[in-house]
């Protein structure tokens, strides 16, 4: 079957011909893959920052945004059945220890991660487990909602923790309307009645937000995208002195201090994407009191109520899609920006 390897960090992955996985535990399942999403994890994976974390052996077929059709089960699966349409959570879980008892699946300690410590979707065939597949309507097309199964459930887990904080009255700031932010924001939409105001350096971004429902935008000037210096006192004034809530799906480029910065006193700074270093002063916390919350993907049971809101039209993904063979071109166009939403690999 063709996958798309990674050789090597900071080179582009290649697509190439492997042997087709197999089912080997009861609970295994082999999917077809019907879309894959390409997300800047895999970015960050080709440039090596997750090497030391996954201490993957090199090559290996990358991909954690995966639907499709169950292509064979093993003998004590019983939840999905050959034929099936099916979404995969991002991590195969055991369900026996703490966390999974806990509901809290993503912190599995015996948790496998396709596409990142093992193989993954980017392929025409994956493994995974009987416990990481949602079962969706036949009429499903899996390369509409493949980029629900991590962008999607990171967006949701973020927006669901902080409903408690966005009563009406509130404001909740969404930094980058991209392949996660544009998730959030019709999560924020659908679950509750707070001011959603969006700050990207792309108008097209920010067009697509105000189509989805955000409140107002503030387009921050691509040229100091480091400081987003203007785009904080918009936000300021916006909200009357800082948003009692900020989703920074960005996190790098200076975008995570401007994002504490537009967060009012008591308020809480959500970081769900990466790569940036956040410094800020202890005297700074403890004098306002604002919160700085991590965020991860989210658990079994956020991918199946995201599913719903999907299903129900209040969350749609705007995607462009990709032959898998096209993969390399996908990522290059998501690394400069040239992807609105996200991109979808099709096999």
């Amino acid at each position: 079957m063709r996958a798309v390897r990674l050789h090597g960090y900071h080179q582009p992955p290649v697509v190439e011909q492997v042997p087709e996985p197999t089912v080997k535990d009861p609970l295994d399942v082999v999917v077809r893959i019907g879309g894959a999403g390409v997300c800047r994890t895999d970015l960050h994976i080709i440039d090596g920052q997750w090497a030391a974390a996954m201490n993957v052996a090199l090559p290996y077929t990358i991909g954690h945004e995966n639907a499709g059709w169950v292509h064979e089960v093993g003998s004590a699966v019983t939840n999905v059945a050959v034929g099936d349409t099916v979404i995969l959570h991002p991590t195969p879980t055991c369900g026996l220890c703490r966390a999974c008892r806990a509901g809290q699946d993503m912190h599995c300690i015996r948790s496998a991660f396709p596409g990142l410590d093992r193989d993954g979707g980017m392929a025409e065939l994956l493994l995974t487990s009987a416990r990481a597949c949602v079962k969706l309507a036949p009429s499903t097309r899996p390369r509409d909602v493949a980029a629900l199964a991590d962008a999607g459930i990171t967006a949701y887990h973020a927006v669901r923790k902080a409903i408690p904080l966005l009563y009406p009255g509130t404001s909740c700031v969404v930094i980058g309307a991209g392949g996660l932010g544009h998730i959030g924001i019709q999560c924020l939409r659908a679950l509750t009645a707070t001011t959603v105001v969006v700050v990207d350096h792309n108008p097209d971004a920010l067009d697509l937000a105000s189509a989805l429902g955000a409140h107002h935008t503030v387009l921050a000037d691509s040229d100091t995208v480091g400081t987003l210096g203007p785009a904080v006192a918009a936000v300021t004034d916006l909200t009357g002195g800082g948003a009692e809530v900020v989703l920074d799906f960005v996190a790098e480029q200076g975008a995570e201090n401007a994002g504490f910065a537009m967060t009012r006193p008591g308020g809480s700074y959500f970081v769900i994407g990466y790569g940036g270093t956040l410094t800020i002063p202890t005297l700074d916390v403890i004098s306002t009191e604002r919160n700085i919350i991590g965020n991860i993907v989210g658990t079994y049971n956020e991918l199946a109520e995201l599913m719903e809101l999907a299903h129900a039209g209040l969350v749609t993904l705007h995607t462009k899609a990709y032959p898998l063979d096209a993969a390399p071109q996908a990522l290059h166009d998501l690394e400069i920006g040239l992807v609105r939403g996200r991109a979808i690999l099709v096999p």
